[in-house]
């Protein structure tokens, strides 16, 4: 984690509602994913219920593939907000402890926390719940490759594009 005093990339965005972080991935845009808030390390993610997100259509429990990318994108974007740099990164392990069936009919939230950063990787803990953080439906830990590849990342691209003329 880098130290309180140290710039952080996307500082300047911190805060709810930050919905340009996630718009230019095409399958958050398709899920309805939306962002409820950001600061240092952490990030905090909304998928809201939708039938089509129903894996057991008689108990109508979501589909674990759904949660998975939504603590996924909320690591992703806890690793983002932790940077000093904005650079590409890559999940390179993602373990999702099912705890119980998420309770059909509700939004399901995932948060997640950087709390350790090295020079080329990122850990991560998040959790979801879809009434309160402190009964959550699954847990998660997660690493990250820091400059997966020699491109600008997609959220600096998105940042960009924002702030070109049309």
């Amino acid at each position: 984690m880098p130290p309180p005093e140290q710039r952080l990339a996307l500082a300047e965005l911190f805060g709810d509602g930050r919905q340009e972080l996630i718009d230019h991935i095409p399958h958050c845009r398709r899920l309805g994913m939306v962002v409820e808030h950001v600061g240092p390390r952490m990030a905090r993610v909304r998928l809201p219920w939708r039938d089509e997100l129903i894996g057991d259509p008689v108990r109508r429990v979501v589909f674990g593939g759904a949660i998975t990318t939504l603590v996924d994108h909320a690591s992703g974007l806890a690793v983002f907000c932790s940077l000093p740099e904005l650079t590409a990164i890559a999940t390179l392990d993602l373990r999702v402890d099912y705890l119980r069936a998420a309770a059909p009919d509700h939004a399901l939230v995932g948060e997640a926390h950087c709390y350790k950063l090295t020079r080329h990787v990122a850990f991560v803990r998040a959790a979801a719940w879809e009434v309160t953080p402190d009964d959550p439906f699954a847990s998660c830990l997660a690493t990250f490759m820091l400059g997966a590849n020699s491109s600008l990342s997609p959220v600096a691209r998105a940042l960009r594009a924002d702030k070109e003329p049309a």
